[in-house]
Parts: C-alpha cells; structure tokens; sequence
C-alpha cells in the first residue's frame, strides 16, 4: 500500500511539473498576427496578393464567376434548375474545369417556412441538384461534397417573401 501511495505521489508530482518545463517568457513568444515585419508570399485574408486574386482561390472563383455568382436561387418548395441557374453553374464549371485541384463544398438552404428535418432534405435536394449538374458539366464528383444547412443558416434573417427568396439557394463554396 505504501508503494502505490508513493506512486501516485510521484506520478502527480510529474504530472504538475512537466507543464511548466516549456514555458516561454514573453519575448520568446512569437509575434502577434500582422505584427511582424516579415513578408507574406501566401497571399492576403481574402486570397489575394496585392489585391490581385490568388489562382485557385475563393477570390479567384468570385471574380471569375463575375455578375453570376456563388449561389443558385430556386422557388417555393423546388429543387429544380431554371436557365439563369444554369448559366451560373456553367460559370462555375468553367473556373473549375481550369483549377483541377481545387475541391468545393456545395451548401443547399432553404427558408424558415417547414419542419426542421423537411428543409434538412430540400437542402440537400438543392445541393445534389447542383452537384449533379456540375457532374453534366465535367466536373468530377470526387471534387465535390454537399451538405444540407436546411433553414439554420439564412443569407437574410427576415421573415417575409424576399428574404425568403434569397434563403432557398445552394451555394458553391471554394475553401479558402
């Protein structure tokens, strides 16, 4: 008994000592975020280098895919793609086609009217539609993931008929 007493006691008395072995003093510490003179060649927050968009990045995709956009729009309880949404995709399928590395997330969403659980699949039905006709586009089903956000996450927060409208969409969404 007295052996697994002084175990323990050494063990604990290990165990708070080994935390302060590798303390750093101020001055050891590493400059905070911005803060140092050395040069980024990563490119900025937003994914550019000098405001000019990094190849690959979300920067680049925005402004390649220009006045279409990251996201399609689709009516009242619907999954179905119309012409402006195509244009738009085909957009993306575009930038995509010439960044063969780049993988992407496909978010659907849905407006706040409807269950929890029914908006969850009418998501993921806006996000697989999407998906789907990326696939049509060339774009290789490996480089894409969907996930469906449902209603918990509105592009505008408001309760009427444009709000809403902005709310059933399903984005594409380049890491950055």
């Amino acid at each position: 008994m007295k052996r697994l007493t002084s175990l323990v006691t050494i063990a604990v008395a290990l165990s708070l000592t080994a935390g302060c072995a590798n303390r750093r003093t101020p001055d050891q510490l590493p400059p905070e975020p911005g803060t140092g003179d050395a040069v980024d060649t990563t490119g900025d927050q937003d994914g550019t280098v000098s405001g000019t968009p990094l190849p690959g990045s979300r920067g680049d995709f925005l402004q390649a895919v220009g006045q279409y956009g990251d996201r399609i729009l689709f009516g009242f309880d619907s999954y179905e793609i119309d012409a402006e949404d195509r244009a738009t995709l085909d957009a993306q399928a575009s930038w995509l086609a010439r960044n063969p590395s780049v993988r992407v997330t496909i978010e659907g969403h849905a407006d706040e009217r409807g269950t929890r659980e029914y908006n969850l699949a009418l998501g993921d039905r806006r996000a697989n539609a999407a998906r789907a006709y990326l696939e049509s586009r060339g774009v290789a089903s490996g480089r894409m993931q969907v996930i469906s956000w449902g209603k918990e996450r509105p592009a505008v927060p408001e309760s009427n008929e444009s709000a809403w409208a902005q709310n059933r969409r399903a984005v594409t969404v380049v890491p950055e």
